[in-house]
């Protein structure tokens, strides 16, 4: 099996190192379909490391729906069709950050979109990108049972962030930007890439009027950025207090 400490993934987590070393494994066929992964203590032998961090390993390894476990311990997927068969899409939890306002967000009707345009000039520089250029942009609104807005968002991704997360660059201009996209990972997206990510967050109450409803409005105002302090992603979100509540988990 190889070995997870390569020179190019040197400053990536042990987690993230073991993941990909025993991922590569996995795609190589190394360990066949089905089979049984060597145990917990094992494995932390092998890539010396404490057992927590085989654990957060294979956690990920689950994410993706690469590995399964029960009580006999945990073997590779069967492939596609099966549990945790290839292509399959791994399901988003509370006990992961999701975006982009956290799991009631997720569970809830909501209107999601994609387009490609420049960002507000003064989010430009923070972007990494030259004034007027266009970038992937989301936009993301809860509903509620009657079909009133409880929440909306606009995420404004940086150059870095197209350039070193796969599962965003595939969205080009003019391509497979779908109108419902699903970027409730891009977290768990940011952590595959090897990215160590900093979440800083201003919540407030706005000027000016209050809601239809008369219930007042937060605001958050969010900037992830990676372990050199670039910016990632820029979100705003706009949620009424009365019928909507702000609630988001992440880990350092």
């Amino acid at each position: 099996m190889a070995e997870p400490v390569t020179e190019a993934a040197a400053d990536a987590p042990l987690y993230l190192r073991v993941a990909a070393a025993l991922r590569e494994d996995l795609a190589n066929r190394h360990i066949a379909p089905g089979n049984r992964l060597p145990s917990e203590r094992s494995l932390s032998q092998r890539y010396h490391v404490n057992r927590q961090t085989v654990r957060s390993a294979l956690q990920l390894l689950r994410d993706e729906r690469l590995v399964v476990t029960d009580r006999r311990g945990t073997f590779a997927s069967s492939g596609p069709g099966g549990p945790g068969g290839e292509g399959a899409a791994p399901t988003p939890t509370a006990r992961r950050p999701i975006f982009p306002g956290g799991p009631r967000a997720a569970d809830s009707l909501v209107r999601a979109s994609l387009t490609w345009e420049p960002p507000p000039a003064p989010l430009a520089p923070r972007l990494l990108l030259t004034p007027g250029e266009p970038t992937l942009v989301h936009r993301h609104m809860v509903l509620g049972p009657q079909g009133s807005t409880l929440q909306r968002a606009v995420s404004w991704f940086s150059r870095p962030a197209l350039s070193e997360i796969p599962q965003l660059s595939r969205y080009r201009r003019g391509r497979d930007c779908r109108q419902q996209p699903d970027l409730r990972l891009l977290y768990h997206w940011m952590h595959q890439a090897g990215l160590r990510i900093t979440h800083r967050e201003s919540v407030g109450v706005p000027p000016g009027p209050a809601t239809a409803g008369g219930a007042t409005r937060l605001v958050v105002h969010r900037v992830v950025t990676d372990q050199h302090g670039h910016a990632l992603e820029i979100t705003d979100i706009d949620c009424s207090a009365r019928s909507a509540s702000w609630t988001y988990e992440f880990s350092v």
